[in-house]
């Protein structure tokens, strides 16, 4: 009888106060045993599972999932968004995109525009890029002082603790991919003329920051990976590995969160399908 390979998202998780280092993550890391086409027809039933339990979150409206994706330019934050959405109802999820900010959002607190685009209950949010921008590039590029980023690691995790103890569930990750790995997917994109309007030359200067930014990611994820909203750190480079990763992770957490169609408001007992002219 053949084994089935379990995908388990734990062992990618970030536990608290540990001394987490990316370097010691293999970014195009899958189990041995575990084949493309088996994680990939395990990602499909994956994404049915996800789909009813949207639709019992949906229909109890009392929880939430907010699930915050980060990576490095060519990480696959838009590809991975595709495969862990498609065939769920558009109804219930939403996706929102964080690009610098707007005048109107620089002139209130950095938070305020992040607490806008929470979902609303009965939804699944994610965000592409987040709240962590502010102590990723913003700390990088020295934009505000080392003393304001230090206070931004407790203001972000008392925000993610009002969402979870108001009901909304947060899983946050990290799409792992090396520096060599990035030069591929960049260099791919200028060989493709269908994938120009992707290539930005801006790219190409953040790339020469890359141990500034492993830095900054790694010091984010240590000071901000609670019990209450962890941080995974997803190899990237094996599509099909990450892909059935994270679904199999919403998988786990919405049947952790298990939503439950809410009781009727009318006594079905009264009716029958012949009775309904």
């Amino acid at each position: 009888m053949e084994q089935v390979i379990r995908v388990d998202p734990e062992i990618h998780r970030v536990a608290p106060g540990t001394a987490f280092s990316l370097a010691a993550v293999d970014s195009a890391f899958a189990p041995d045993g575990l084949d493309k086409d088996a994680a990939q027809e395990m990602h499909k039933q994956n994404i049915r599972q996800v789909s009813v339990l949207q639709e019992r979150l949906f229909a109890e409206g009392k929880q939430a999932l907010l699930v915050v994706l980060q990576a490095m330019d060519t990480g696959g934050k838009d590809s991975t968004i595709r495969a862990v959405t498609r065939g769920v109802n558009p109804q219930g999820v939403r996706v929102y995109g964080f690009k610098a900010p707007s005048k109107n959002e620089l002139a209130r607190d950095y938070l305020w525009r992040v607490h806008h685009q929470v979902p609303r209950k009965g939804r699944i949010g994610i965000f592409n890029r987040s709240h962590y921008e502010d102590v990723l590039i913003v700390r990088v590029h020295g934009w505000a002082p080392p003393e304001v980023i230090e206070q931004r690691y407790a203001h972000i995790n008392d925000f993610e603790r009002l969402l979870t103890d108001t009901g909304t569930r947060v899983v946050k990750i990290m799409l792992h991919i090396s520096k060599e790995y990035q030069l591929s997917r960049l260099r791919r994109r200028l060989k493709r003329p269908d994938k120009h309007w992707k290539f930005n030359p801006d790219d190409l200067k953040e790339r020469r920051r890359w141990p500034d930014y492993m830095d900054a990611f790694e010091n984010a994820i240590r000071r901000c990976s609670t019990a209450d909203a962890p941080w995974y750190v997803v190899p990237a480079e094996n599509r099909w590995y990450r892909n059935v990763v994270i679904s199999q992770l919403l998988v786990d957490t919405l049947t952790d969160m298990n939503p439950a169609f809410p009781p009727p408001s009318f006594d079905p007992t009264e009716f029958t399908p012949e009775s309904i002219q």
